[in-house]
């Protein structure tokens, strides 16, 4: 991943509460027949090990998980809020022209050797979580044992853990900091007048972000 400095992120908690709040990753692993990519909601582990750990599941016919490489590492990806960014919203445009449209982001890249688990209560005790946590805004929540144990056992059979200890994070971090405040103030404004599930939250990270850019 491109990295200039003023948007390099380093700080590991700010990583993981993004991976935390956008579970929903894309795994990149390199195999046989080259990359694969796939699209899977994790679980963080962020106590286990320097970095934190990952786990996850797949489909047994999957072949993610019987096509992995020896010593290559995986990467996954966490994709936080992201807006486009239009350079009328400069108020540095009115005195000179000079400026170009621009996207802002902020993502994560984890890297780590993939581990294949096939322990049928690791997955259980993995799959209780992460419906405790993803059903805990329904007005009546699905538990694990709502449905029939044998179904259960059936369901678990057809799928396979994956753990993902962190070696490394990249955090970018990409919020106008290369722009002066003036500026950093209009594309705030901006978003704030488009609105939008993304648009407002990459306004606050502008905003958070602004001390450390003067």
């Amino acid at each position: 991943m491109y990295q200039p400095a003023h948007f390099i992120e380093t700080r590991r908690e700010l990583m993981h509460a993004l991976m935390d709040a956008h579970p929903f990753a894309t795994l990149v692993t390199l195999g046989v027949e080259g990359l694969n990519a796939n699209h899977l909601p994790f679980e963080l582990d962020p106590g286990s090990g320097e970095h934190g750990c990952l786990r996850a599941h797949v489909a047994r016919s999957n072949p993610v998980w019987q096509d992995l490489r020896d010593g290559v590492e995986a990467l996954v990806i966490f994709q936080g809020p992201h807006a486009y960014v239009s350079p009328g919203w400069y108020p540095t445009k009115q005195a000179h022209g000079r400026a170009v449209p621009t996207w802002n982001y902020v993502v994560v890249h984890a890297y780590g050797p993939l581990r294949v688990v096939e322990d049928k209560a690791w997955l259980r005790a993995m799959v209780k979580r992460l419906s405790v946590r993803h059903e805990a805004a329904m007005a009546q929540p699905w538990r694990l044992e709502d449905a029939p144990a044998d179904y259960i056992d059936r369901m678990l059979d057809a799928i396979v853990g994956i753990e993902l200890p962190i070696a490394r994070l990249l955090g970018k971090w990409k919020v106008s900091q290369n722009q002066p405040r003036e500026n950093r103030e209009g594309v705030v404004r901006g978003l704030r007048e488009l609105g939008g599930n993304e648009g407002l939250p990459i306004a606050e990270l502008i905003e958070q972000h602004g001390n450390r850019a003067d």
